[in-house]
């Protein structure tokens, strides 16, 4: 296998990850969302929740596609036009990505003391949703069944 094939493959590779991403990251955040909603009653908590958490799912999708648009593009079709097709694809990636940003933080990335990525918006997601303060990430107290209570 040469290399530029082997290239490939690790392209193919990622934007599968991705897909797997955002498939199993839909439905986690559905089925979370769904769980804390029925326990705590609270309808707009759980679709915050949701927003949240498949916000964070999409974001970490599009890191990985533009990882597989990278070495695509560096390892397999080292052109000036391929550089340029990756350039417009990241920016256009960028842009989505501040849009979801702005969409689940609610104010614009100059305005946040610290920068997140798609990872950080999962992990704010999942310790809100077990109870924990979101500014710390430390996890809910644990009950004597070994879930958080």
């Amino acid at each position: 296998m040469t290399f530029t094939a082997l290239m490939e493959r690790a392209a193919q590779a990622f934007e599968v990850i991705a897909v797997m991403v955002l498939i199993i990251g839909l439905v986690w955040s559905l089925l979370y969302s769904a769980r804390v909603w029925r326990t705590s009653g609270d309808g707009r908590r759980g679709y915050a929740l949701l927003r949240e958490f498949f916000g964070g799912v999409l974001l970490l999708g599009v890191e990985i596609l533009v990882a597989a648009d990278l070495i695509r593009t560096v390892a397999v079709t080292p052109t000036l036009e391929s550089v340029g097709v990756l350039g417009l694809i990241v920016l256009i990636r960028t842009f989505l990505s501040f849009s979801l940003e702005t969409e689940i933080e609610g104010v614009p990335p100059w305005r946040r003391a610290m920068t997140t990525s798609g990872a950080g918006v999962l992990s704010r997601a999942a310790s809100r949703a077990r109870g924990a303060d979101a500014t710390t990430d430390e996890p809910a107290p644990l009950g004597r069944s070994g879930q958080s209570s």
